[in-house]
């Protein structure tokens, strides 16, 4: 059986690790434990897992049960998996959001400015002045040494419990549509309220991610469960495809993070 057949082409390279890696413990007999890995490539991980002919078990842990960047352990079915097998740190700071406000974006830029890999970086909130950034264990000596400043803002990061992390709930506002076809630019239109050409443009100016990585076709087709996110306008989701219309127009029900 061809097992990429069931997923994207874009996803092969990302797939033959997956494989290499459930390989790897299932002759081995030792736990692998990856980087931080998006909801896309969780739900790969576990979809490979469960085909594989061995006895393994495969656990995701990002800091609390809101996060949505996690680290997975991949395990044979009789090893015990901890919260210390995840290798997590979290890292807080303060500033003083009176003089400078911080966003998500601030954070991320200040983090991958030391040339640290994105993968390395679990969830990072930023607010009510307070910074926290969930890290891998094998690079938070480094951090701590080095990140001591974002934008205009002094920080100084500590180490504290997992169970310090602020649990952020995400909102979904669920609603039916009909669009024209399952093609990126038409179901953007749809979602957001924009014109087609608008939507077009959004794409090919490198503006909008599918599933965590930027897409510049605007013919780009869609499947149920995708994560989208336009700059400046937001994240949403292909819900469910729920069948045509007697034009031939796709039933979908889509969601906008609130």
């Amino acid at each position: 059986m061809d097992i990429y057949q069931h997923f994207r082409k874009e996803e092969q390279s990302f797939i033959d690790n997956v494989l290499s890696w459930i390989d790897q413990v299932e002759k081995t007999f030792t736990s692998k434990v990856t980087d931080f890995l998006d909801p896309r490539e969780q739900q790969i991980v576990d979809m490979l897992a469960g085909t594989s002919q061995e006895d393994l078990n495969v656990y995701k842990h990002g800091g609390n049960d809101a996060s949505e960047r996690k680290r997975m352990v991949i395990a044979p079915f009789y090893e015990e998996v901890t919260e210390v097998s995840f290798q997590l740190n979290l890292l807080q700071g303060n500033y003083h959001e009176k003089f400078v406000s911080l966003s998500h974006r601030d954070v991320m830029g200040a983090f991958l400015s030391l040339g640290i890999k994105r993968k390395k970086l679990g969830d990072i909130f930023a607010g009510n002045g307070i910074i926290q950034i969930v890290a891998a264990d094998e690079i938070t000596p480094y951090v701590l040494a080095n990140l001591t400043s974002i934008k205009n803002a002094k920080i100084k990061l500590e180490e504290k419990p997992l169970s310090m992390l602020i649990e952020t709930e995400k909102k979904w506002l669920e609603t039916d549509q009909t669009v024209s076809s399952l093609r990126l630019d038409a179901v953007l239109k749809t979602i957001y309220s924009l014109s087609r050409k608008d939507a077009t443009e959004y794409v090919t100016k490198g503006l909008v991610k599918v599933n965590f990585r930027v897409v510049d076709d605007p013919k780009f087709q869609l499947e149920e469960g995708d994560i989208l996110s336009m700059r400046g306008k937001g994240r949403s989701k292909l819900v469910s495809i729920n069948g045509t219309t007697k034009k031939d127009k796709c039933r979908i029900t889509t969601a906008v993070l609130k």
